[in-house]
């Protein structure tokens, strides 16, 4: 059902984020989308995105509290994994959220940490 992870780190400036995991941490650049993703690998299956703020009021500012959440990509259709998440006890903020080319659901852990689910589409 979840694939894999990814730590996901709301940035100020995505050249100077790309540059900091790159240059002075090491990790390889794995996809940059312009100014609106970066995907880092961290290693063992770990991987950091990197995503701008952009001011918006539904994301936290980098820096502050919640301004990571941790994503999990999921292998089975994400309709599906959200039903069987809820009918777990999980409870998801909203509604999936088409974001082309991904759709994501958001919800959180017990003590209100951020997660989400992403599933990739097919093009």
């Amino acid at each position: 059902m979840l694939r894999t992870g990814i730590a996901t780190v709301y940035v100020s400036d995505m050249d100077r984020a790309v540059r900091f995991y790159t240059e002075l941490l090491g990790l390889r650049l794995v996809r940059r989308v312009g100014n609106e993703w970066a995907e880092v690998d961290a290693g063992g299956g770990f991987a950091i995105g990197l995503h701008p703020h952009h001011g918006n009021p539904h994301t936290p500012p980098p820096g502050a509290r919640g301004s990571i959440s941790i994503g999990f990509e999921v292998n089975e259709p994400l309709d599906e994994v959200v039903a069987t998440l809820k009918s777990r006890g999980v409870r998801f903020h909203g509604p999936i959220v088409n974001d082309d080319p991904v759709r994501l659901a958001f919800f959180g852990d017990p003590d209100g940490n951020a997660l989400y689910l992403c599933e990739t589409k097919q093009h």
